[in-house]
């Protein structure tokens, strides 16, 4: 009886090893099934150009799309208000008439202000160029202690680039001005009329998931419910945390850049969050242009910049983040830089944008396909429990 005891306690290790074996193999398995799809994905996407047609379709249904993503965000509170006996036609107008108040706030606060303050950088732009010049030729001078490069020359060319561009950006102001404002009037059409049709389509949105699910086979609707509710609940968390955090950062990083002195602060703060959808790399990213401009004015005031946007970084990564977005994607920090550098060498900027909710979506779909045909053996907490069983007997 001892040596049956002790040879199922020799099972019973050797079975436990064998499943953080397992584990660690099933990780490594997601892993690389993950980048290689997104590699097969992104390079047949790229050779039958379906990001260009998609592109073009987009803007040409933009209004339809924007409907669909308020409806789509906006269906969980109407369900929980139809849920605590309010009519879905009441949820719905208590729905619109918060996104209303919102545009309407935020529109009141900050639009007058940051359309002061771009005229004004407009204005000052001849004066910062020049001083961009300066602060340059001076961080050559200051580290080219042994006159290995030509000054003068140095300093002639960055003025012709400089200059150039200014003069440029100058001469060609009225064309980007009229560019800008009929790209707004479009969008804002596009907008408004995106909010109409967001309203029917949230209104009968149970109906569109209804006539969906009599297109489908039989054998496919029970699946299908249960992986674009999975996929519905990741997306959903995330593209709401994302807003949520990039408004965040734009609130402090304007109160950051005002405080150091910034010309026209909220311009480079919404451009810091609009950045900030990019994961790791587009805080960074939204941060030079401020930096750089801060240096212009003075060491000082380019300092205090640094200083903002370095805090409003720290107050995200260890804040926001965590408070809003908690594991929402619950991705490895490597497959999203993996992934990024991926979509980015394939589609550029708006690759970056799209990569981490692509990839979730990928990793939800894996699993499930996993869990439905067991093509990567789960090692489950199930199993887990018959080997303590075992161990007991």
């Amino acid at each position: 009886m001892f040596r049956n005891k002790k040879e199922k306690e020799i099972d019973v290790t050797s079975l436990n090893h064998i499943l953080r074996t397992g584990k660690k193999l099933m990780n490594i398995g997601y892993f690389m099934a993950i980048l290689a799809l997104i590699i097969l994905g992104t390079f047949l996407i790229k050779e039958w150009k379906i990001l260009g047609i998609l592109k073009e379709f987009i803007i040409v249904i933009s209004p339809i799309f924007i409907g669909f993503l308020v409806a789509w965000l906006f269906e969980p509170l109407v369900k929980k208000l139809q849920e605590k006996k309010v009519p879905r036609l009441l949820g719905c107008i208590l729905s619109y008439l918060i996104i209303l108040g919102v545009i309407f706030l935020i529109a009141y606060m900050f639009i007058p202000s940051l359309i002061t303050q771009i005229k004004d950088f407009v204005a000052a732009a001849p004066e910062i160029f020049k001083e961009l010049t300066k602060f340059v030729t001076n961080i050559i001078e200051k580290f080219d202690t042994n006159h290995l490069i030509n000054i003068k020359d140095v300093k002639k060319e960055i003025t012709s680039i400089i200059s150039n561009f200014g003069m440029g950006l100058v001469s060609n102001l009225p064309e980007y001005a009229l560019s800008i404002g009929k790209s707004i009037i479009n969008g804002g059409l596009n907008f408004v009329l995106g909010l109409m049709i967001g309203f029917y389509l949230l209104f009968d949105f149970d109906k569109v998931n209804e006539n969906i699910d009599k297109m489908l086979p039989k054998t496919w609707k029970e699946n299908f419910r249960e992986l674009t509710k999975r996929i519905n609940t990741s997306l959903r968390s995330y593209v709401q945390g994302v807003l949520l955090v990039m408004f965040l950062v734009f609130l402090t990083q304007s109160i950051g850049l005002t405080l150091a002195g910034m010309e026209a602060p909220l311009l480079f703060a919404l451009f810091c969050a609009v950045t900030d959808i990019i994961p790791y790399f587009g805080p960074y990213i939204g941060g030079i242009p401020a930096v750089i401009v801060g240096f212009t004015i003075s060491p000082i005031t380019g300092i205090c910049v640094l200083i903002s946007i370095l805090v409003v970084q720290l107050l995200e990564n260890n804040f926001y983040q965590p408070l809003i977005m908690g594991h929402t994607m619950q991705l490895h920090p490597v497959t999203i830089m993996l992934g990024l550098l991926i979509f980015e060498h394939f589609f550029g900027i708006l690759g970056m944008v799209i990569a981490t909710p692509v990839i979730a979506c990928i990793k939800v779909l894996l699993i499930f396909v996993n869990e439905k045909t067991g093509i990567i053996k789960s090692i489950t907490g199930e199993e887990i429990a018959d080997l303590k069983e075992l161990e007991e007997n």
